[in-house]
């Protein structure tokens, strides 16, 4: 009867000590859970503010352009501005005709004055104008005349006689030019190639935290 009555005790505080440890396991995985959930909360959290930013800025171009006679496409996922090469370039060439001129004169000061107008100017990062061309010749020859287009117009922009803008001094800590060959050519909505389009010059603008956030948004998605 002693033997059975020690046994009995034994496997009782056995069973007391993995009744213990099953309660600090679920405890600590509780406060990892929280930590967890706080952690992509927060992630979320950036990411959401980054993202409001973006739109908001989105929205100012999309409304100013809207409707006029420009012939100006905002995209409403990244906000570059697109415009038909042939508005400011002749075929093969990349000396902005007087047409293009005048266009950008018009252009130039509504656009930075929605990009770096007080509420935005913090956030961003750079902006580029870039330049495209069609299929038509080789790789290097339309990388070289896609920069060169893409270079006079910031060129023109900072030119004595261009018109002048409330931003145009504070526009030289943020422009840059960059030519993209036929790299990124523009499609018909049937996906069939639309040379046409693909001719073009765009204005982006990459804001402080877009690095951060394609971190973060790859980060959430793989959890």
């Amino acid at each position: 009867m002693r033997r059975r009555r020690k046994e009995t005790n034994y496997w009782m505080s056995y069973a007391d000590l993995m009744s213990a440890m099953l309660m600090v396991f679920v405890l600590l995985l509780s406060v990892i859970i929280l930590d967890y959930k706080s952690d992509m909360d927060e992630k979320q959290r950036q990411i959401d503010a980054v993202t409001n930013v973006k739109n908001n800025i989105i929205a100012d171009l999309t409304e100013e352009f809207k409707g006029s006679n420009m012939n100006i496409e905002v995209d409403p996922q990244t906000g570059a501005i697109r415009f038909p090469g042939n508005i400011l370039y002749e075929v093969n060439s990349s000396e902005l005709s007087p047409e293009g001129i005048k266009f950008l004169r018009e252009f130039v000061p509504k656009y930075f004055g929605i990009i770096l107008q007080d509420k935005f100017s913090e956030d961003i990062s750079s902006i580029i104008v870039e330049g495209h061309t069609d299929k038509a010749g080789s790789y290097l020859y339309n990388l070289d005349l896609s920069q060169a287009r893409a270079f006079s117009v910031v060129q023109e922009i900072y030119d004595e006689n261009f018109v002048d803008f409330p931003e145009k001094d504070l526009s030289k800590d943020y422009l840059t030019s960059n030519g993209r060959s036929f790299m990124v050519p523009i499609n018909n909505p049937d996906g069939t190639y639309n040379p046409d389009k693909s001719r073009r010059v765009e204005f982006l603008f990459r804001l402080k935290e877009d690095e951060r956030i394609e971190e973060l948004q790859k980060l959430v998605s793989e959890d």
